[in-house]
């Protein structure tokens, strides 16, 4: 099994350590179950650039602090194709803004804390869940505590 997530960054600030989101897409992909061959786009994008997309997708005015695309294409006829998962943007600057908000537990309040709970939350989307209904929020922020848990918080940040 291989998950390859290809990471690209136009938000124009400097973000520490960026191999660590990736690692953590990759490794919070196989702990949902994603299997075989597959693909995802991690992006880091200015908030000018997020506000374009959170406007023209979401039907939501200003930035946003993530957004994600599923994409989840399946080869046909067993050709040997990766399935692509879709693509995650996450706005680093935005994320830094709300980064104090979620502070407490084991999130410390710090942009890098914060881009990881969004990069878990986007993968989650793309798998399907969804926080519109308060049930389904509860499962959905349930989830991203225990893969935050078990591949971010405790591992070296």
């Amino acid at each position: 099994m291989a998950i390859s997530v290809d990471f690209s960054d136009s938000s124009g600030v400097e973000v520490p350590g960026p191999e660590r989101f990736v690692r953590l897409l990759a490794q919070c992909a196989q702990a949902i179950g994603v299997e075989g061959e597959a693909e995802c786009n991690l992006s880091f994008v200015s908030p000018e650039e997020i506000t374009v997309l959170n406007e023209e997708h979401m039907h939501h005015e200003g930035p946003t602090d993530v957004l994600s695309f599923a994409i989840s294409f399946e080869p046909e006829f067993g050709l040997e194709i990766p399935r692509i998962l879709g693509e995650i943007l996450v706005c680093p600057q935005v994320a830094a803004a709300n980064a104090p908000e979620h502070a407490g537990g084991s999130h410390n309040g710090s942009m890098q804390d914060e881009i990881a709970l969004l990069v878990v939350h986007g993968l989650l989307h793309l798998s399907g869940m969804d926080h519109e209904i308060d049930e389904e929020a509860e499962v959905m922020e349930s989830r991203e505590q225990e893969l935050l848990a078990e591949f971010y918080y405790g591992v070296s940040r």
